[in-house]
């Protein structure tokens, strides 16, 4: 087997802001391997302020798991050393192993979603002033979807208020499923508050209402909390076992997250889902803005997973030089076309 590397810089339509800053464009790296006319392809992606995999040089080590590839007979396992603080980078060649075991097809896990059953997803709204989020708002309802998630913690908190208002105004609970993400935005002193006032708008969650690293804070939070906390970026970077049941039996959230590239990949992802399941912890799976190559491949592992949740796997249309891919969406479900992809020319 043979590997080769790749790289992208996405560019984002218009820019999306978070708590974090404001997203112009986003790196990915993609690992092609090769065997007797066999070919597997993964995406490693990355999110600034996010990814652990950028505390490193993740360029060199995309590449030193080429070379590392390159130079042996055996294949090489997901628990080498060298994934060790590269989460993104293990979900990578994860994706790639399983691409290249079904022929190159990218066609990874078979369910119904391959055969025209969709995906039911939420509508994204990110960040910006009051009159372009509401626009944004205005236009996802009225493309049929029937979950909602606004990015909040960046202007006025009156304001989003208002555009909650909004919504609740035109739908009802019962009618349209509001989530909102904070990213870590609200202090700890003004958080609790902040939350009770949110849940008068019937609200589904709050992502991540505090910075990560203060799970005193986020276990009261989730105590008291009138609305329900959904942990995110909390789960990042926790790859042991002991420590994944920790973050969870400590803090006692509502919902957990998954984003593979955040996680570890499939295999790590699904430990939390089975500890999740175990102690009746809702969850669901979102993308850490992959191209349709990374978007593909979660989304079908979703739909093998049986959950009735609105997963995050809106991203594809973000991108205005993204991978053409068969992933399309209509009435806030993705599909998966029975066309065929092309050949994917880096």
């Amino acid at each position: 087997m043979k590997a080769k590397v790749s790289y992208r810089r996405l560019l984002f339509h218009t820019p999306s802001g978070t708590s974090r800053g404001i997203l112009n464009s986003k790196e990915s790296w993609y690992l092609q391997l090769i065997e007797n006319g066999k070919e597997g392809i993964g995406e490693l992606s990355t999110i600034v302020n996010l990814s652990p995999d950028l505390n490193g040089n993740v360029d060199k080590q995309i590449k030193l798991l080429a070379s590392k590839i390159n130079s042996t007979s055996k294949r090489l396992a997901l628990s080498d050393p060298l994934f060790d603080g590269y989460p993104a980078l293990r979900f990578c060649y994860e994706m790639a192993l399983l691409d290249f075991d079904t022929e190159g097809t990218h066609i990874l896990y078979e369910s119904d979603f391959l055969k025209n059953g969709g995906l039911p997803i939420n509508g994204l709204v990110w960040m910006g002033e009051k009159s372009f989020m509401l626009d944004q708002i205005k236009t996802l309802l009225h493309s049929g979807y029937q979950c909602i998630k606004l990015k909040i913690a960046a202007i006025d908190f009156e304001e989003e208020l208002n555009l909650l208002k909004y919504i609740r105004n035109e739908f009802s609970a019962s009618e349209i499923q509001i989530r909102v993400d904070a990213n870590g935005g609200f202090g700890v002193n003004e958080a609790l508050e902040k939350l009770s006032r949110l849940s008068e708008f019937q609200l589904h969650s709050i992502e991540q209402p505090i910075a990560t690293q203060q799970e005193e804070q986020m276990a009261e939070l989730c105590e008291k909390s009138p609305l329900a906390i959904a942990l995110d970026e909390e789960l990042i970077g926790v790859k042991d076992a002991s420590d994944k049941r920790h973050i969870v039996e400590t803090i006692k959230p509502d919902y957990l997250i998954f984003k593979p590239s955040l996680n570890g990949g499939f295999k790590d992802s699904e430990e939390y889902i089975s500890l999740a399941n175990e102690m009746d912890v809702g969850w669901w799976v979102t993308s850490a803005l992959e191209s349709n190559v990374g978007l593909n491949a979660i989304a079908q592992w979703t739909a093998t997973l049986d959950s009735k949740m609105y997963q995050g796997l809106g991203t594809g249309k973000l991108f205005s030089n993204n991978i053409a891919s068969p992933l399309y969406i209509k009435e806030g479900k993705l599909f998966h076309g029975s066309e065929t992809w092309d050949k994917i020319d880096f």
